[in-house]
């Protein structure tokens, strides 16, 4: 197996895009959890506050000769909407902002070029608002938020949110699917 790499990605809940990534081919493990904020180690209670600074983010880890980094970030655009600031549909504050954490510059370039083309592409009818920032730490978010959706798929945010999110991922990108339906 090859070295795997780190993807540290905000697009709002985590539960929405751990659901998601999970389900990628090459993906080994994805973790919620916080950053790019000033509290140490900080609770789900006191990110959900908007006053830690920290986003909910997911860091996933995957093998980057099965899944391109690019691959991966096209997927993260498709999952959320990268044209709202501090906000995915009924969460706002800064806690649900879009954002990419690089781990290197290398991801930081391929952040930004594929946020210039999408951008000229007019998808969205908004410039995209995704910040792209060296990740300073990672915090894993508590257990009872570690595979969420797959733990509780009846929960009524899991229905009404999380659920349409990942049947929407799985319509456009089956090709990238670990399990190809029957």
């Amino acid at each position: 197996m090859n070295q795997l790499e780190s993807a540290t990605l905000a697009g709002g809940c985590f539960w929405c895009l751990e659901a998601v990534f999970d389900e990628l081919k090459g993906v080994q493990s994805v973790e919620s959890g916080y950053t790019g904020g000033h509290v140490p180690n900080p609770t789900y209670r006191e990110v959900c506050s908007g006053n830690t600074g920290h986003a909910e983010v997911v860091q996933v880890h995957f093998d980057p000769a099965v899944l391109s980094y690019r691959d991966l970030l096209n997927v993260f655009f498709a999952i959320h909407d990268p044209t709202t600031l501090n906000r995915q549909g009924a969460d706002v504050g800064t806690q649900y902002r879009s954002a990419i954490f690089f781990h290197n510059d290398e991801q930081r370039r391929i952040a930004e070029d594929l946020i210039r083309e999408l951008n000229a592409q007019k998808i969205w009818d908004d410039p995209i608002v995704t910040e792209v920032t060296k990740i300073e730490s990672f915090h894993v978010a508590e257990e009872y938020h570690q595979e969420y959706f797959a733990r509780n798929p009846n929960q009524p945010y899991c229905q009404a949110v999380v659920a349409p999110k990942v049947a929407k991922f799985r319509k456009h990108h089956l090709d990238l699917l670990k399990k190809q339906p029957a």
